[in-house]
């Protein structure tokens, strides 16, 4: 199992409503085990993140408000990524480990950045 990211624009009646992936986009924000191993590990909180800790007991939803602190902190985990990744690598290679968070980094980010322009939110699950 993976963990997907995916936009969303909250319904009238409180429900998500999940934007269609564009075509080419990578959804992938890694492994299930990435859950705790490396978005809610000590290395991603002690960074200050506080969003993608949440994934380590539950699904993530950043809501419209939350969109641009949320890209805050895609950035500050990618200034740090380096101290992530080799806290959070377990038997991977480093620079294997490395690409995996860069790539993983980046489709949060597209994610987000496309929910900024549709006004909507960003899910991880």
């Amino acid at each position: 199992m993976s963990l997907s990211v995916d936009v969303f624009l909250r319904e009238p009646d409180g429900r998500l409503r999940i934007v269609d992936v564009p075509e080419g986009r990578d959804d992938s924000a890694g492994f299930e085990s990435w859950r705790t191993v490396v978005w809610g590990s000590e290395a991603v909180r002690a960074a200050g993140a506080r969003f993608l800790p949440v994934l380590a007991g539950d699904d993530l939803e950043v809501e419209v408000d939350d969109v641009a602190a949320f890209l805050r902190e895609v950035t500050l985990l990618r200034d740090r990524l380096d101290a992530i990744t080799e806290a959070t690598r377990g038997p991977r290679e480093f620079e294997e480990h490395r690409r995996g968070l860069v790539r993983r980094l980046r489709n949060l980010e597209v994610a987000a950045l496309h929910a900024r322009m549709i006004e909507g939110g960003v899910i991880v699950w």
